[in-house]
């Protein structure tokens, strides 16, 4: 299992690259690799569930924030809960995005499956907004990087939304994606709070896979 990958740091909080395949938080399992366990371990942070401000869902790569102190946990939660964060995503999906698309759908549980979502009216408020990228060509057939611009953060936001568009997120078995990827195509890329402005390049396993763009 491959490690966080950390990408800043100073004396109040912790920014990490996480890689696919690692769970955020413990939760309520016992034992195993988290990226909680990871701060606590290796950072030495024992704050609650690792100083971790917000999670990414097992599948999904990218940018995850964690405090070091009780006082940088209490402000960055707020900036979290005062949608004062500026959180952006890249999803690939198959065929020709429209160049932007915006979703302000709530979001629920799945009324079929539990560990699943889906847009319904008795859900919670949901918005994101989606914009085109490029198109890329593989073994003859388009596909559509995409920017999600998440503007608030409910579990499984933009799998859902893209979902409700009836453009599921490739490799996302659980939302209908193409299952050409082993691994929901879905990277938290860029994060702005306070002073702080991060961005960073897909993942290795995403990249390779744009590479087979045969318009290169």
């Amino acid at each position: 299992m491959e490690k966080p990958e950390v990408v800043f740091e100073n004396d109040d909080l912790i920014v990490v690259n996480k890689p696919s395949g690692l769970v955020t938080t413990n939760e309520n399992r016992i034992g195993g690799e988290s990226v909680e366990n990871w701060l606590r371990s290796e950072r030495g942070i024992n704050l609650k569930r690792g100083g971790l401000v917000h999670r990414l869902d097992k599948g999904t790569s990218g940018l995850l924030v964690a405090a070091k102190n009780e006082h940088k946990l209490d402000e960055l939660q707020k900036l979290w809960k005062d949608r004062k964060v500026t959180k952006k995503y890249l999803a690939l999906v198959s065929g020709k995005f429209p160049y932007e698309a915006k979703v302000d759908m709530p979001i629920g549980r799945d009324s079929f499956k539990f560990d699943r979502f889906a847009v319904k009216e008795s859900g919670k408020y949901a918005k994101t907004d989606f914009k085109l990228i490029k198109i890329i060509t593989i073994g003859g057939k388009d596909y559509s990087l995409v920017e999600a611009d998440l503007k608030t953060g409910r579990t499984h936001q933009i799998r859902v939304h893209l979902k409700h568009l009836r453009w599921p997120i490739v490799g996302d078995k659980m939302y209908g994606g193409e299952m050409i990827l082993g691994r929901p195509f879905l990277h938290s890329y860029f994060l702005e709070f306070g002073k702080i402005k991060i961005e960073i390049g897909l993942a290795k396993d995403l990249m390779e896979f744009m590479e087979q763009d045969e318009k290169i």
